[in-house]
């Protein structure tokens, strides 16, 4: 806040926005959202603040919302990929187990057939 007031701005262009000063802070712009004091601060010392266009509005609500859809699809991603990870490692157990129970038997195999009923 007290770069872009003092109009030396590091990540923004310097106009006096809630959006630069998230950008400023390098948070987000619902976590400036949530910090109700640094708002009423920023509302105090900024003459008339900035009021975004519908349109801002809209677009701003969009990227949220894909964000949540992007958050949710990869914590779906990270579930799905233990799974199969540890479905790799039974079939992986299970094929040398396997091996061992083959090389065990060697050479005396004795199958019994069953019986067709019929």
């Amino acid at each position: 806040m007290s770069r872009l007031l003092a109009g030396e701005p590091l990540h923004t262009d310097g106009a006096l926005t809630k959006e630069n000063l998230a950008r400023e802070a390098k948070v987000s712009h619902a976590t400036v959202h949530r910090a109700e004091g640094i708002l009423a601060e920023w509302d105090a010392k900024v003459a008339r603040p900035v009021l975004r266009t519908p349109g801002e509005v809209q677009r701003d609500d969009t990227i949220a919302e894909l964000r949540k859809q992007l958050r949710e699809a990869k914590a779906q991603v990270t579930e799905v990929q233990g799974k199969f990870d540890a479905l790799a490692a039974v079939s992986a157990n299970l094929y040398h187990e396997n091996l061992a129970l083959k090389r065990k038997l060697g050479n005396s195999r004795r199958l019994a057939s069953i019986p067709a009923q019929g």
